[in-house]
């Protein structure tokens, strides 16, 4: 697809647009637009626009489509697949000036909020009116939602309360023409034809630019309790999680985390967490509700399941700050792995009976090829975040002969049921291995669906296929 540069004249048309003020142009403040949370990759774009309306949006679309300029939306920043990058140059729009809630909806149970609000500000609105909104991503303090969204993102909470699809009920989307529609209704059941609310999560802003967003809400829990269980073997800790599941038990957050993650997190923040030798893995288990006899009963169940797979020991959290201390080992362990190291990280999910073999395969891999890796992740979805370490690997053989083992990692994950990323998105990075997964079939579909909503290309040109 043939794209064109921003000319003097179509730059004062955007600045005629959105305000001289809303604009960037310089190299040293587009800098900061060039990147996101995916390894060290850098892509300028020409224009940096911060629109702070659907009907702005609408107009730099239609600009950008008559005059075939690519165009690259951006929330946060805090991605993990490359989609934010402007691989095309173009214009990239910002969406930080969308960041209002616009409506709490308590009668119906939702509410309606622009994609720049920050997904942890938007969930504590809604806990003041009892409610909650359970996607809840590591990165909830800095993410916005609209980026949750475009990205299919999840979280902890995912495992009990269901996947981000479940919570969106309607979207206001700017298409590529700079036509805007919403895509469904604000109700709880939709069988009027296509479904394009579902359609545009996950779609990692190649098809619309999503300028409003209608949520589900549920009550919210009053009770929690969290526990650390302590394992000899990643392969023990991952095998206890489905055997959770098949004793009827549901937490409300089940994730793993490799020794090597913690012990990056305690150096790194000065934890005073009690290390054990003879540890491996650790699996954090919260359940929650509203009857404390309930989730005490559910606990003393977990337990039991967890003595069948040579569980070492049980840390039972009796105050809020030692929950927060738990909970931070794990919100802080990608971020403790960054910098720790150049690194590099795959988002693999299976069914979570698989997950012994995910785990034990990967780490063959990484002797097969000679590099480390640092799993943790959402367990009780079998979703397993692969961070690979370069460590004391070759710049050559991390640049070359790498690729051949994230390939079969990824190889090994559809083997066993699974897919290429359960929450992170294929973006930039991850589009190259796609064929291991799907066939021409899938990716003529796909094609034909861009086509139709993009028949120019130029909405987040070069990623996912």
């Amino acid at each position: 697809m043939t794209h064109n540069k921003i000319t003097e004249e179509i730059l004062t048309a955007i600045k005629q647009i959105v305000g001289e003020s809303a604009i960037i142009t310089s190299h040293a403040e587009l800098e900061k637009y060039s990147h996101d949370e995916t390894e060290d990759l850098r892509f300028y774009p020409e224009v940096v626009a911060k629109p702070k309306s659907t009907q702005e949006i609408s107009a730099l679309m239609k600009l950008c489509n008559e005059n075939l300029i690519p165009v690259t939306p951006r929330g946060a920043g805090t991605g993990l697949s490359g989609g934010a990058l402007p691989v095309m140059g173009g214009l990239l729009i910002a969406m930080e000036r969308f960041n209002k809630v616009l409506q709490i909806d308590e009668q119906n149970l939702q509410a309606t909020v622009e994609p720049g609000v920050i997904t942890e500000e938007f969930m504590n609105r809604v806990a003041t009116k009892g409610l909650l909104y359970p996607v809840d991503p590591a990165s909830k303090g800095s993410c916005f939602i609209g980026g949750n969204v475009s990205h299919g993102s999840g979280g902890p909470r995912v495992v009990k309360y269901g996947t981000i699809r479940e919570y969106i009920l309607n979207l206001e989307v700017v298409l590529p023409s700079g036509e805007i529609i919403w895509t469904g209704a604000n109700t709880l059941k939709y069988a009027s034809g296509y479904n394009l609310t579902q359609l545009m999560i996950g779609s990692e802003g190649t098809l619309g630019i999503i300028t409003k967003i209608v949520v589900k809400l549920i009550p919210r829990p009053t009770l929690d309790a969290l526990l650390l269980a302590s394992f000899s073997s990643n392969e023990a800790a991952c095998g206890a999680v489905s055997a959770i599941f098949r004793a009827g038990l549901v937490p409300s957050a089940l994730e793993f985390m490799e020794r090597k993650g913690v012990e990056w997190v305690i150096e790194k923040d000065g934890l005073a967490f009690d290390l054990k030798d003879g540890i491996e893995a650790f699996l954090l288990i919260e359940v929650d509700g509203t009857n404390q006899d309930v989730i005490f009963a559910d606990c003393e169940k977990i337990n039991q399941v967890l003595e069948e797979f040579d569980c070492k020991e049980v840390l039972f959290a009796d105050t809020s700050a030692q929950k927060e201390e738990l909970w931070r080992l794990r919100r802080t362990m990608a971020v403790s792995v960054k910098s720790n190291s150049i690194y590099k990280e795959e988002d693999t999910v299976v069914p979570r009976a698989s997950l012994p073999q995910l785990i034990k395969g990967i780490k063959q891999t990484g002797l097969k090829y000679g590099f480390e890796s640092i799993c943790y992740g959402h367990a009780g979805d079998g979703n397993l975040h692969v961070n690979i370490i370069k460590g004391q690997m070759s710049d050559e053989d991390w640049n070359n002969k790498l690729k051949d083992g994230i390939r079969e990692i990824f190889e090994l994950t559809v083997s066993l049921g699974g897919t290429l990323s359960g929450e992170h998105g294929i973006g930039l990075v991850q589009k190259e291995f796609m064929p291991i997964k799907y066939g021409e079939t899938h990716f003529a579909l796909w094609r034909g669906i861009k086509q139709v909503f993009d028949k120019n290309g130029i909405l987040n040109p070069g990623k996912i296929f």
